[in-house]
This record gives structure tokens, C-alpha cells and sequence, in this order.
């Protein structure tokens, strides 16, 4: 099943196109919080982005880049605006697809079901993650904090991932260890230490400090 996140600030639009695309079998979220459009997008995950052009506080122009800088999920803009500078702004910001307002619901979802096809027809993209605010794209291989990005080596995408998917809970060093072995390299407990000590070094450097903590005796979580 398809997760589409609609960015809409009509709430009376939002809900007819979510009640419409629920009709035909998709997940849909809409966004509530137009000032962490981004951290919505990663906790929600969508396979697909509906985005207005006219929001509160920033437009769609600069969610669509900041979308963009972590994923290349699909991303249709709808607008009332549909001159064609603001559909040319657009696509060169990322977007997929421009439709202006008002549309028929067919119509929309005739162009949801082409883009979706289009894009996953080799297979669904690797899941984002996100905690606090840090978002974790496994298919890139970086982590992304307020507008600053690192690079992760193999161990240490692999290291955030199993953090990432147990918020709230202490990771043990055997568990982090299998983990690294499925990379074929031989981990021990000092390889272990080395990498943590690296990891947060770079985690340091774009401002995450004490993000990983260590639960002595237990192993690490996420703070």
C-alpha cells in the first residue's frame, strides 16, 4: 500500500483529496505543522508528496528543495497559481508533475497512479528514518540536521540504522555487532569502539553532540 503525504493549508481541500485517495486504496497523512514540513515528511515516510504551492511561513518551492536534499520521492505540486513561470519553478526544483487548481479528482488520481507506477515499478525505495529532528536516508547513505548533511561509511549507516529503528531503547553490542557482520567484515569489540568513536566525531561536525549515548553495561541508543 502507497503513502501519500499531502502538504495542503486549505484544510477543507486537504480532506477531500485525503477521502479520495483513501477511496481508492492509499494511505494518507496531511501535514499539520507547516513550520516542520520536513520532519513530518521523514516521520511519515511517504511514497508520494501532494504540495501546495501557498503555505504558511514558506512556500512549496522550499519544501520541494528541502525534500529534494534527502529524497527523490515523487512530488506533485498543486496550485492555483498555474502560470507558467511557477510551473517551470518547479520542475526545476524537483518536481514531477504540476496540476493546476481546481482539478477533478480522476484527474489526480490518474496522474498519483502514473507517477507511482513510474517510479516504483522496479521496487519501493529504501524507508527513511528520522528521530529528533536527525533523518536518516539508507538509500543515499547520509544522515541530514537542520540543513547540514554527512556522508556514512557502511558501518556507520548500518550502526544508525539499528539505532534508529529502536528509538527509546538501548541497543546491545552483540546486537550492533551482527549487524556489521552482515557486511562480511570481521567486527570485534575494539572495532566496535573505534567506529562509535568515529561515528559521533562526525555527527559532531554537522551539531549533532551526544546523539548516541551509551547505556553502560546495556550498549547504545539514541538520545
Amino acid at each position: 500500500m502507497y503513502r501519500i503525504l499531502i502538504v495542503e493549508d486549505d484544510e477543507l481541500i486537504a480532506e477531500l483529496i485525503k477521502r479520495h485517495l483513501e477511496s481508492w486504496g492509499y494511505q494518507v497523512d496531511c501535514v499539520a505543522d507547516f513550520a516542520h514540513v520536513l520532519t513530518e515528511f521523514a516521520r511519515k515516510n511517504p511514497q508520494l508528496v501532494l504540495l501546495d504551492l501557498k503555505l504558511p511561513l514558506y512556500n512549496g518551492f522550499h519544501w520541494c528543495e528541502e525534500i529534494r536534499k534527502i529524497s527523490q520521492v515523487p512530488i506533485l505540486f498543486l496550485s492555483s497559481a498555474a502560470e507558467n513561470m511557477n510551473m517551470v519553478m518547479a520542475m526545476s526544483r524537483g518536481a514531477d508533475d504540476f496540476i493546476a487548481k481546481p482539478f477533478d479528482m480522476e484527474v489526480l488520481v490518474a496522474k498519483v497512479q502514473a507517477v507511482l507506477r513510474r517510479t516504483y515499478s522496479f521496487g519501493k525505495a529504501a524507508d527513511i528514518l528520522e528521530h529528533g529532528g536527525a533523518i536518516l536516508n539508507p538509500g543515499s547513505g547520509c544522515l541530514s540536521w537542520q540543513g547540514e548533511q554527512t556522508e556514512l561509511t557502511r558501518n556507520e549507516l548500518r550502526i544508525l540504522q539499528i539505532l534508529f529503528e529502536n528509538p527509546g531503547k538501548a541497543v546491545s553490542r552483540d546486537a550492533i555487532m551482527m549487524k556489521l557482520w552482515e557486511n562480511d567484515s570481521f567486527i570485534d569489540d575494539n572495532t566496535l569502539t573505534v567506529n562509535m568513536t568515529r561515528l559521533r566525531k562526525k555527527l559532531e561536525g554537522i551539531g549533532l553532540t551526544d546523539f548516541i549515548l551509551t547505556k553502560k553495561g546495556v550498549g547504545y541508543m539514541l538520545a
